[in-house]
């Protein structure tokens, strides 16, 4: 039980500071700050509560780790409910703010840090959907395989880079949660487009556990994975 209230914690802090970022202060800081809050929120949460859940944050990434053995399927099952429920829970506190504004809030006009897209299409949006998240998901699983001295920092440094390359074209959201939580209160567009960030992230999730499962990334001196599996199996 302790994993999951962490992933509801370690989530919720995730929606609320990074999508925060982008519905309160996106002017102000630009594109590159609200990918750092993204990033650097996800560093965070990895040092509070990484020891405990592994800090996914994310079902694609839980995903990951089931497709590659390192996660049962019960604890998947856990994790990724409690991660939509921190998601969905981050998104009612950033209405309940956001409608506290002076003058009013129109989601309908300033948005709710949904995702979405506008400027590309579906096909584009979905293709890097995908492959931002194969991309994420591959350098969180190798990191956590191997471990390392700054292999939080990379995991971070990485989601920063997936949302400066796509925000535009997806609004980078490799995370179903984030997307999920948002959408439930911007209603409208943000719900009818709902399947892509939920089937395209777990797509590549997939396809990231197949790799690190076959080794084709394996060093020629990896941690053991065993110690890996079993500190998330208890």
């Amino acid at each position: 039980m302790k994993k999951y209230v962490c992933e509801f914690f370690g989530t919720f802090t995730l929606v609320f500071l990074g999508c925060g970022t982008l519905l309160y202060m996106r002017l102000e800081v630009g594109l590159l700050g609200v990918a750092l809050a993204f990033g650097m929120t996800v560093v965070a949460m990895a040092y509070t509560i990484g020891p405990v859940s592994g800090a996914h944050l994310n079902p694609a990434v839980s995903l990951g780790f089931l497709v590659s053995r390192r996660l049962r399927a019960w604890d998947f099952v856990g994790y990724a409910s409690a991660q939509c429920a921190g998601a969905i829970a981050a998104a009612g506190t950033l209405y309940l703010i956001a409608m506290e504004k002076v003058g009013g809030y129109d989601i309908t006009i300033e948005g709710f840090a949904q995702t979405g897209w506008i400027v590309y299409g579906w096909r584009a949006a979905f293709l890097f959907e995908f492959i931002a998240t194969f991309l994420f998901v591959t350098v969180f699983l190798k990191c956590t395989a191997e471990g390392g001295a700054v292999a939080r920092l990379a995991i971070g440094l990485t989601l920063v880079a997936v949302h400066l390359g796509g925000i535009t074209v997806s609004g980078s959201s490799v995370n179903p949660a984030r997307s999920i939580g948002p959408a439930l209160f911007a209603g409208g567009a943000a719900l009818s487009q709902l399947w892509l960030y939920i089937f395209a992230p777990m797509l590549g999730a997939v396809a990231a556990g197949l790799l690190q499962l076959r080794g084709i990334l394996a060093s020629s001196k990896p941690q053991s994975l065993r110690k890996v599996r079993a500190a998330h199996r208890a």
